[in-house]
């Protein structure tokens, strides 16, 4: 059962050394971050968690095994942990990466697993893939990064899109109330339209958070961060299940 969640964004930036000058422009977002992951580890009346999942989007849905390591390499930076990864080891996606990045700050990477979504992958997928990720295991806490839409304006890495701003919206609105049904209810072809890269690992949240209850029963939610510093959607919120503090 799924009984807490935090949902963050992945740019590389998040990372102040690969933001450099630019890096306090993001600090209220760094530190949004790392409440939402704090609060994963938050024990409540149900006890501590029994797995930690990290769910992000990337080319291929698929599972990353125990010795698949984070890097920040292939964007300039010279950041990998584990620091020394076995010769067959594989690399995690970036929006993974960022994850083990921010558990890395709570001394909380240890011991979690990393689920990789397609980007474009169906929402019953998506769906199906949370619900099974949330009966793995008594207590569930899901890490869950995404994007919003980069498409909020003219300098955005999309441009300007007149729907990115209300698509935003609507997502913010789900996370802020642990509405899954509407996170369920998000349009892949505008999400794709609307350059939303985290639109598939929110629907694995939805269904995470429908399994063996109604959709959201249970869970109390806020919104840590609504932002669009470059014109990018960047949203932070934390789930909890009642009894697990929110």
């Amino acid at each position: 059962m799924l009984v807490s969640a935090a949902v963050c964004p992945h740019p590389p930036i998040l990372v102040p050394a690969m933001a450099g000058e630019a890096a306090p422009e993001l600090d209220p977002l760094r530190a949004a971050c790392d409440e939402a992951v704090r609060r994963l580890s938050v024990s409540g009346t149900g006890g501590p968690v029994d797995a930690l999942v990290v769910v992000g989007g990337a080319a291929a849905t698929r599972s990353y095994g125990p010795g698949a390591y984070a890097t920040l390499r292939p964007y300039g930076l010279a950041w990998t942990i584990p620091d020394e990864p076995g010769d067959t080891a594989e690399a995690l996606p970036l929006s993974l990466t960022i994850g083990r990045w921010l558990l890395e700050r709570q001394s909380a990477g240890s011991g979690a697993r990393y689920e990789a979504v397609a980007f474009g992958a169906p929402p019953e997928e998506c769906l199906s893939l949370g619900r099974r990720l949330a009966e793995s295991a008594d207590r569930v806490a899901l890490l869950v990064m995404g994007d919003g839409s980069a498409c909020r304006s003219e300098k955005a890495p999309g441009y300007l899109d007149e729907r990115a701003g209300p698509y935003d919206a609507t997502a913010a609105r789900a996370l802020r109330s642990a509405d899954a049904a509407a996170l369920a209810a998000l349009d892949p072809v505008l999400s794709l339209e609307v350059q939303a890269a985290g639109r598939a690992a929110w629907q694995v949240l939805a269904g995470a958070a429908g399994a063996g209850a109604g959709a959201g029963d249970g869970l109390t939610a806020g919104l840590l961060a609504d932002e669009a510093p470059y014109g990018v959607g960047y949203l932070v919120a934390a789930w909890s299940r009642t009894g697990y503090g929110c």
